[in-house]
């Protein structure tokens, strides 16, 4: 069984960095001149500077999917440019074939690509100062996946359909390799939209925590930190604008969530199971656990508060470290 995402007015009073859970929006991009549009691609090429852009395109035995072919030897796509007009060109040609290629031009930044058009379609929900990418496609799937980011996707063209899961929901996703990825961020291998659980048991617990919404051009989602979420584009041409941030400040050099989980890998994988049982136990309490309100606060080290200095010194410390 899975669940609807909630809900909320857009002229509700709604401060994003509190919610840990998805939201909808309908309508609040409805004003939109580019919603409005009775031809998207006339619209777009007000703004296009003529620079190429870079493009996804798999064949039509892919069926839409935009990631591991069946042995997981290739992707299954290959990557091309060309400029906003050979894109919508291309799409045009796709949507009166019988058997159309999947083709999508993904997070393309707004502001290098299309300037001006954020300045005539504003999204009050985003943080001041945070610039929009553009998604431009056909019937795309994009596989399982989630951002280091907050996000809020508006859709403006077509309609997408979002399949989301808790971020502890990873270990029922069944994802796949963290180096060799379709797009740089690791994906479920498990497809909600042809759900196997002959292949994939564990996915039946995923999809019973999992939240389903279909956007209509106007509305928008928010999608919290860390969020996995497949997207199905569902006609012909399908456009969605989206916003990125960070609540958190940025990390040390080096010292990103992902670059430490690397590390952690590297540490502990070949470790036998009482020692990795206890290590886990450590990072509970070191790096997740509460404040050391047991230790004065000048003798808690690199558990208190550190300055950029401190962290700075730490940093270079574990650069040492790691090159011996």
């Amino acid at each position: 069984m899975t669940n609807r995402v909630e809900e909320l007015a857009s002229d509700a009073p709604i401060v994003l960095a509190d919610r840990t859970a998805p939201a909808v929006f309908r309508g609040i991009a409805a004003d939109w001149p580019a919603v409005n549009a009775a031809d998207p691609g006339a619209y777009l090429a007000r703004f296009d500077t003529g620079k190429p852009i870079a493009v996804a395109i798999a064949p039509p035995e892919a069926n839409g999917r935009l990631g591991y072919n069946a042995d997981m030897s290739a992707l299954t796509f290959v990557r091309d440019s060309g400029t906003l007009a050979w894109l919508f060109s291309r799409l045009d040609t796709a949507a009166r074939a019988s058997t159309p290629s999947a083709i999508a031009a993904q997070a393309v930044a707004v502001p290098e690509a299309l300037p001006g058009f954020e300045a005539e379609n504003r999204m009050p929900l985003a943080p001041d100062g945070v610039a929009p990418r553009i998604w431009i496609g056909n019937r795309v799937r994009v596989a399982t996946h989630h951002d280091m980011n907050s996000n809020i996707a508006v859709v403006m063209a077509g309609r997408r359909r979002f399949t989301l899961f808790p971020p502890d929901q990873v270990a029922n996703l069944y994802i796949g390799p963290i180096e060799f990825t379709p797009a740089g961020t690791p994906i479920g291998l498990f497809d909600p939209d042809e759900a196997d659980f002959s292949r994939f048991p564990l996915a039946r617990v995923a999809m019973a925590h999992a939240q389903i919404v279909e956007l209509e051009p106007g509305d928008a989602l928010f999608i919290p930190h860390m969020w996995w979420h497949h997207v199905r584009s569902l006609d012909p041409v399908s456009i969605l604008v989206n916003y990125w941030w960070d609540e958190a400040p940025a990390p040390q050099p080096g010292l990103a969530p992902l670059d430490t989980m690397v590390h952690a890998i590297l540490a502990f994988s070949g470790l036998p199971e009482n020692q990795r049982a206890a290590w886990r136990a450590m990072f509970d309490e070191f790096v997740f656990g509460p404040p050391l309100d047991h230790v004065p606060e000048e003798r808690r080290g690199i558990r208190g508060t550190l300055s950029d200095e401190s962290k700075a010194r730490v940093r270079r410390q574990l650069g040492q470290m790691m090159s011996r």
